[in-house]
């Protein structure tokens, strides 16, 4: 049985000519991104991209200098944008005086989640926390704190989920389980990554950013052919950045 199922609209995020600046550093310049509804698409790029910045502007966290995001046609700051989303944050932290199961509780109430023991139990076991359902995650490892955000995040099944580098810190076994749970869930995906592994195996479709910069855009499959069969596609993506930063 699937994870979980939904029904989608067209265009379920929208993000146009989006600038965000810090101080005298531009995180992005003009930046675009459309995902489609039932699109799983990754933001790839190196180390201060801006991918993490686009997240927190797309999930409604921070506000952009310029530029309007729409989430299923609602702004990212809404109400109803925010019924819609899931977001996991690069380094989340969970409450620390909180159990797992209390940090799950919590959340579930506020998101007024059905049969919210069950959904508890079901997220649980899958990520292999019943050990440590009591304990408080102040005194988890990064790992186990890293599944319990994951979990936290999806707890109320929803539509749109977005996710900062969501394989930081857990073990093999643990990626391929959430890899595994990400790949049942019926739902819009935007995924931030540097790692093009991991964009592959999370979504079929590449926003590639530099410098707060949209560089390229296309199916995975694209990307892999413009390497003509000679290169990865991991040297066809190094090759590419490389450029930019010449000729930046």
């Amino acid at each position: 049985m699937a994870f979980f199922e939904n029904s989608f609209e067209t265009s379920c995020i929208s993000a146009t000519n989006i600038v965000r600046k810090f101080q005298e550093k531009t995180a992005l310049n003009n930046m675009n991104i459309r995902v489609e509804c039932g699109q799983r698409v990754a933001l790839l790029g190196p180390n201060g991209a801006g991918k993490s910045t686009a997240l927190k502007i797309v999930s409604g966290i921070l506000k952009p200098d310029y530029g309007e995001v729409l989430i299923r046609g609602n702004a990212a700051t809404s109400p109803e944008a925010k019924k819609l989303l899931g977001y996991l944050p690069e380094d989340a932290s969970p409450y620390p005086m909180l159990s797992v199961r209390e940090n799950l509780e919590y959340l579930g109430t506020i998101r007024a989640v059905d049969n919210l023991h069950e959904r508890i139990d079901v997220l649980i076991d899958r990520l292999q926390l019943h050990e440590y359902e009591k304990s408080k995650v102040s005194a988890l490892s990064r790992g186990n704190r890293q599944k319990l955000a994951v979990a936290l995040s999806i707890i109320h099944q929803p539509e749109i989920i977005i996710m900062d580098e969501p394989l930081n810190y857990l073990d093999i076994p643990t990626q391929e389980e959430v890899i595994s749970m990400f790949g049942e869930m019926h739902g819009t995906f935007l995924v931030s990554t540097h790692i093009m592994s991991i964009a592959e195996k999370l979504t079929d479709h590449i926003i590639m950013i530099s410098h707060g910069q949209e560089i390229w855009h296309g199916p995975t499959e694209e990307l892999r052919r413009m390497g003509n069969g000679d290169n990865s596609i991991e040297e066809t993506v190094s090759r590419m950045m490389r450029n930019v930063s010449s000729n930046s």
